[in-house]
């Protein structure tokens, strides 16, 4: 295995280094000014070992390589031993659907700390009264459902969830069984039978092939939504990677992150719902949020978990 030390050279020397040494070997090994010895510092900076960098610079850099952040050793006074291994050519979670028997039910988002604090800053924002209406579109096996009590711990909803795969929402009845599930196409909404609702959830599927945005969310304002009511609407920035939520929508065939989709479906989202009389926030970092109350109530306060 590959071992490099740094001092005082710059990022630009680090990184084909550090690239290069993964390529050979899959796992390397270097040695840099401990970041803690440094705090308060900006990055670049020089301390008495050399050029400080946080630690946060050392996990984008492993990500931007392909790689996992393993668990650093301090070497003596002042520095640290940095481990980077490669990812393995492992399918995304995704890959066989998102039914009861893919890898998909592996994945936990609420173990995500940016996507926690901002969903349930998003569902205060919309602030569903006790005993409300609650939609969630594409809703698989219901954990983010799980946020609706971290947000409101004194309240209940009626819950409605909705989504194309039978054993996705067998999943879901089982982990909340006083909510309502049932298998619909969202294409095909509005649909009478459903009702109002004082909170529409649609987190990872408006870029779904099958949906054009601007007609779902009309049908949505439209037929689906009380006069107060409110959405979230959840855009991926992010991919899995051998486990790890890896930062930056890609495009298919794209080996980088490329966010044009990306911004053109949250800025047309955004632009959209104010239109028709609504305030928007937009948030989130791996799962982009944007949440949308309408423009003549107060916005909430008190809203961080």
């Amino acid at each position: 295995m590959p071992h490099l030390h740094f001092t005082h050279e710059p990022l630009s020397v680090i990184l084909p280094a550090v690239r290069a040494a993964l390529t050979e070997a899959g796992e390397v090994n270097f040695t840099v000014p401990d970041p803690d010895a440094g705090l308060g510092l900006y990055a670049g900076e020089t301390t008495a070992q050399g050029i400080h960098r946080p630690w946060q610079t050392w996990a984008d850099l492993a990500d931007l390589l392909g790689a996992h952040l393993l668990t650093p050793e301090r070497v003596g006074e002042g520095r640290v031993r940095v481990r980077l291994r490669t990812y393995k050519d492992a399918p995304a979670p995704d890959a066989d659907g998102y039914g009861a028997a893919g890898a998909w039910v592996r994945v936990d988002k609420l173990e995500d700390p940016v996507f926690l604090f901002t969903l349930v800053e998003a569902l205060r924002r919309v602030n569903p009264p006790a005993g409300g209406r609650v939609l969630a579109l594409g809703v698989n096996a219901g954990r983010e459902l799980d946020a609706l009590a971290l947000a409101f711990p004194n309240r209940t909803f009626e819950v409605v969830g909705v989504d194309l795969d039978e054993t996705a929402l067998a999943a879901a009845r089982a982990r909340h069984p006083h909510a309502s599930f049932r298998v619909l196409d969202v294409t095909t909404l509005p649909a009478p039978d459903l009702g109002r609702f004082d909170l529409v959830l649609a987190l990872s599927l408006l870029q779904s092939p099958s949906i054009r945005q601007d007609v779902l969310l009309r049908a949505l304002r439209r037929d689906h939504l009380t006069p107060t009511g409110g959405l979230i609407l959840g855009f991926p920035n992010a991919r899995y990677r051998d486990g790890f939520l890896s930062y930056g929508a890609r495009l298919r065939n794209f080996a980088r992150p490329d966010l044009s989709l990306l911004t053109a479906d949250v800025t047309a989202a955004h632009r959209g719902l104010q239109k028709h009389g609504f305030k928007v926030f937009v948030t989130g970092k791996y799962e982009v949020l944007v949440t949308a109350i309408p423009a003549k109530l107060p916005t909430p306060g008190d809203l961080e978990l």
